[in-house]
């Protein structure tokens, strides 16, 4: 009789700890970052490609909130595979841009041959980043 007790006594502590874990498992932020597209149509760039030195590229972003407000939008390239970037655009989202931006960004290749790689990020408010990267071989 004692046994029956304790074994039920034991099964239930483990199915309340068990939903309350549950629950907080289902309180955590999940961390979505945005949602950011690149425009395709007419003159955009939007995927890996071979230009020409002194070329004038041009992009377009959609960007929209899954989870949180934006906070900023960054475009930045590097050099011939270099780790470090130089930023050429950078945006601090306005209230009105907190659930969608869009833009357009032009970027010039420099006067030799090589590869330049452009990263284009959006950060929302938890500090979730989306990236997209272009990589430009310059013939």
């Amino acid at each position: 009789m004692k046994q029956g007790i304790i074994l039920l006594a034991i099964a239930a502590l483990l199915t309340m700890t068990n939903c309350k874990k549950k629950e907080a498992e289902q309180s955590v932020d999940p961390r979505i970052p945005p949602d950011m597209v690149l425009k395709t149509r007419g003159n955009y760039i939007s995927k890996d490609t071979v230009v020409s030195k002194q070329d004038t590229i041009l992009m377009g972003v959609i960007i929209t909130k899954t989870e949180d407000n934006l906070t900023s939008f960054n475009a930045s390239y590097s050099l011939d595979g270099a780790t470090s970037t130089t930023t050429f655009f950078n945006h601090q989202c306005l209230s009105s841009e907190y659930t969608g931006y869009t833009t357009d960004v032009t970027y010039y290749t420099r006067n030799q041959t090589g590869s330049e790689k452009i990263t284009l990020s959006v950060v929302d408010r938890d500090g979730n980043i989306t990236k997209k990267t272009i990589v430009l071989t310059v013939q």
